[in-house]
């Protein structure tokens, strides 16, 4: 019987998806306000300069492991910080930012067959029933409290680029713990930052030539620190906690709350109002998540297990990851 999860990761089940968030109010708010590419690659050069001080002797101590992985923190730098990264702030042009966290809430489905394929990742018929269930809240919530909108859901483009960012997602939470590493989690987080950073600035560049934003503001630099520190640093960090603590797949059952959280966030902020079928939505959805993640992961093979992984009581240390 695998061991129970430790009292925080449960608690972060339940508030990482809020931070989380964050990021797709962020996408609504920049628009009119910073390009796209600008605002990822901000992010994430404030992120690695907020993180590069407190790991930078770890890299130095394992440079020979980072130019052995430059190829995996390449994809994983593409497929979290790139993709998952500009592209949904390209999103937030034309999409809701409710819309944006529907979308990427379908992906659990995704990562619990990858990660029991992949990662021979097990998990229960009760774990797989908390799964279905959580699907069919949010479909709930997609259809507004009526079924047969579904068969009538109309696409913007957003949507489109959303839908791309919800697959680089699934790869890159799978292949992050697909491929083990001996570089320590915070260090590996950052060296990923770097890989992304290396994809990301090329696009930025063409973006500022070709399609310039709107000149630089101190609303820019506010969304450039938030995006930075909340969905970034924060937000990834705990995710990669997680993972080494419930596996791939249990842990991406926590994007299903960001539905929940971001029509409140929205509600709040921008003035995008719930409807009941949020509400309705939720009753499903929240026990679901206490019901697909019980227990802790499936027991894994050495070659399974993730990043900086080594043999752990439940609770020590801390990871790395990213997030949308």
């Amino acid at each position: 019987m695998p061991a129970a999860p430790s009292r925080r990761a449960q608690w972060l089940l339940w508030t990482v998806p809020a931070l989380w968030s964050s990021n797709y109010i962020i996408a609504r708010a920049a628009e009119g306000v910073i390009a796209p590419h600008a605002l990822a690659a901000g992010r994430w050069l404030l992120a690695a300069a907020v993180l590069l001080p407190f790991v930078a002797a770890v890299l130095w101590q394992h440079r020979a492991a980072l130019r052995r992985e430059a190829g995996q923190l390449l994809v994983l730098g593409f497929f979290g910080m790139y993709i998952c990264g500009a592209w949904v702030y390209e999103a937030g042009r034309t999409t809701s930012s409710t819309n944006i966290a529907l979308i990427y809430a379908v992906t659990p489905m995704a990562i619990a067959a990858a990660g029991t394929w992949m990662l021979g990742e097990r998990m229960r018929p009760a774990q797989w029933l908390g799964v279905a269930l959580a699907l069919a809240g949010l479909l709930f919530v997609i259809a507004r409290g009526e079924p047969a909108r579904l068969l009538g859901v109309q696409f913007v483009a957003g949507d489109a680029w959303i839908t791309a960012c919800a697959l680089s997602w699934t790869a890159y939470s799978v292949l992050l713990k697909r491929w083990p590493s001996t570089l320590p989690p915070l260090a590996r987080l950052v060296a990923i930052i770097g890989g992304g950073l290396v994809v990301l600035l090329p696009g930025a560049l063409l973006e500022a030539v070709f399609a310039p934003g709107p000149a630089w503001s101190w609303g820019a630099t506010g969304l450039v620190v938030v995006a930075a520190m909340v969905p970034g640093v924060l937000s990834y960090g705990a995710y990669s906690l997680l993972q080494r603590e419930l596996g791939a797949a249990r842990t991406a059952m926590m994007l299903y709350l960001s539905p929940l959280y971001a029509a409140g966030l929205a509600w709040w902020l921008l003035g995008e109002t719930p409807g009941w079928y949020h509400a309705a939505g939720a009753a499903l959805i929240l026990p679901s998540i206490w019901l697909a993640t019980r227990g802790g992961p499936a027991q894994e093979s050495p070659a399974q297990a993730g990043p900086g992984d080594q043999p752990k009581s439940p609770g020590a240390g801390t990871s790395s990851s990213s997030s949308a």
